[in-house]
């Protein structure tokens, strides 16, 4: 983060935070699948803090809440 703030506040203290926090190319899909609900949370959390950027940390939140839904739909897959 561009603070010493322990939580991000603005949509671009989000960005780097999570950059930060991304797993490598090979983890596992569990570890992207908690990846991916942080991340979701936190643009959640930013969207009522950086309200110049509201939408678009909704849009951020939507997105990673739908990439962690694709890991959980295939990991049910693979437990058939």
């Amino acid at each position: 983060m561009t603070s010493k703030r322990s939580k991000p506040v603005l949509l671009m203290e989000a960005h780097e935070l999570l950059t930060r926090e991304r797993p490598s190319s090979g983890a596992s899909s569990h570890v992207w699948l908690s990846y991916y609900r942080r991340s979701a949370t936190v643009y959640k959390e930013v969207a009522e803090t950086d309200r110049g950027h509201h939408h678009e940390a909704l849009y951020w939140a939507s997105r990673e809440e739908r990439k962690a839904h694709e890991i959980e739909e295939s990991l049910r897959k693979r437990r058939k």
